[in-house]
């Protein structure tokens, strides 16, 4: 079992309410998503692990048991190529649970007319893994959903 943490505060509202059909429909895997506060924050690691990719705007978690988590920072935010985000870790960093990886300012990603809306995904997770995810407010840090 992998308890996946949220990497912000903010209202979990659930994959289907990610304004993109990739994220909407699981198609890289299920989870959910956090819908941030808007202020800076400083996204976290959702699990203890190794980062495997880390851009801007999006990073990936890999524990040792091979489970990889998606934390992707707004919608169509590949776009700003880095503009707003700062990197507080670096890819191959082993990072802990609940560890600053990317600072960003989900108001500034809402003023430039994108949504700041976050998915944290269970990549390649097999249908119905993913336990109940947590609603409504939340906490960074806080347990977001299990993955058995």
């Amino acid at each position: 079992m992998t308890t996946v943490l949220a990497p912000i505060a903010g209202a979990a509202i659930g994959l289907a309410a990610v304004p993109d059909p990739v994220f909407s429909q699981a198609m890289v895997g299920p989870g959910t998503a956090i819908d941030p506060l808007r202020r800076p924050v400083e996204a976290l690691a959702p699990i203890s692990g190794t980062i495997v990719k880390l851009h801007p705007h999006a990073y990936v978690v890999v524990g040792d048991d091979g489970r990889g988590v998606l934390v992707h920072l707004g919608i169509d935010t590949v776009q700003l190529k880095g503009e707003g985000f700062r990197l507080l870790a670096a890819e191959g960093d082993r990072v802990g649970a609940g560890q600053p990886v990317v600072a960003w300012d989900p108001a500034a990603v809402e003023a430039g007319g994108r949504s700041p809306v976050c998915p944290v995904v269970a990549l390649d997770a097999v249908a119905g893994s993913v336990g109940e995810v947590a609603e409504g407010g939340v906490n960074a840090g806080d347990p977001l959903f299990e993955w058995s």
